[in-house]
């Protein structure tokens, strides 16, 4: 409090507090609705103190770093996988675009190819309406890929302003490159639209700057064994998380992700010719734990092979999900998944 003449002035001091108060709540409200929010970056934060969808780690060999990142898009960046620092933001979108000013960020992932880093992810454009089926409103939503010089970005668009038709949403486009040698994203067709999910294909660019002709059915959420719809009993509609691998042997599978029941569920299918284009045969059973998935593979600094995925549980009526690793092995013909990774 302010003293005057030997008095505290309890009036100008709360006259202070409020117009304190009231400078705050301004500025709050206008970093809400900022499209440039700055992130508050939090540094050797332990991994399991990290709330996050869909991680994607990658391991960095030029910088000696991991950097992972998933749905909001941001970046967290470790030397040890154990104290992480962040989260950053990393990706520059053009609010002039089919994204609009904010859009959401989905299933974020870093692939290095060729001397750049690309920035594989879903955007959503809440403002844009493509279709309504049934109940399903639909919001313009798909996959996209940005670039930059440095795994940590800043991730910028290039020449194409679309890779896939506006008017289907799709998700979770992630990177392969193919026996042909030519590089493919690997991609969902949400079922919001088409009421069975799909797993799909589309040529890209050489330098991924684009995508060529049209996207190609891989397979789809009904085909799989072990999936299942709490409702009907009958196979679940969702399609979500691919993550392609080649085992020792040079078979070429893929990890994604669905339902049983209310669980949440990753399985794994494998290419029956080694290509892209199949025929895809599913396993049987899940391929990790109950209640994680949207996983993907990658390599320590140190060669060690783990899959990163998110835990998916229910706290109080909230969805709780956190990144987790596991090991593997797929030195042989089919991946395995062994012990929870502690770092």
């Amino acid at each position: 409090m302010i003293e005057v003449d030997g008095k505290k002035d309890d009036k100008h001091t709360m006259s202070t507090k409020l117009v304190l108060l009231t400078i705050w709540f301004t500025i709050q409200v206008a970093l809400g609705f900022s499209q440039n929010r700055v992130p508050v970056i939090r540094e050797n934060v332990p991994l399991d103190s990290i709330r996050l969808s869909d991680p994607f780690v990658l391991a960095d060999k030029p910088t000696g770093m991991y950097y992972m990142t998933g749905t909001g898009g941001m970046l967290w960046k470790s030397k040890d996988l154990k104290s992480w620092t962040g989260p950053f933001s990393i990706a520059k979108t053009d609010p002039e675009s089919w994204m609009g000013k904010n859009p959401m960020i989905w299933a974020a992932e870093l692939h290095a190819y060729k001397n750049k880093y690309y920035y594989f992810a879903t955007f959503t454009n809440r403002e844009v309406k493509i279709d309504t089926v049934g109940e399903n409103v639909i919001e313009r939503r798909a996959s996209h890929i940005l670039v930059s010089d440095k795994a940590e970005g800043p991730y910028v668009p290039m020449k194409d302003p679309i890779y896939l038709p506006a008017d289907k949403p799709t998700l979770d486009g992630t990177f392969w490159v193919d026996k042909d040698g030519k590089p493919y994203m690997v991609y969902c067709y949400e079922w919001l639209q088409n009421l069975n999910g799909t797993m799909e294909k589309i040529a890209l660019k050489p330098d991924l700057s684009g995508s060529i002709g049209e996207g190609k059915l891989l397979f789809r959420a009904s085909d799989s064994p072990w999936s299942r719809e709490k409702k009907t009993g009958g196979p679940n509609k969702v399609t979500d998380g691919p993550f392609l691998f080649r085992t020792g042997t040079g078979r070429l599978g893929m990890i994604w992700t669905s339902w049983i029941d209310d669980v949440y569920t990753q399985g794994v299918v494998y290419s029956k010719n080694g290509t892209l284009d199949g025929p895809w045969i599913h396993e049987k059973e899940p391929i990790t734990p109950p209640n994680f998935g949207h996983g993907m593979l990658f390599q320590t600094l140190t060669g060690k092979w783990l899959m990163s995925v998110h835990s998916h549980y229910n706290s109080n009526g909230r969805y709780i999900r956190n990144p987790h690793f596991f090991e593997v092995d797929f030195s042989g013909d089919k991946l395995i998944v062994g012990k929870p990774y502690v770092p």
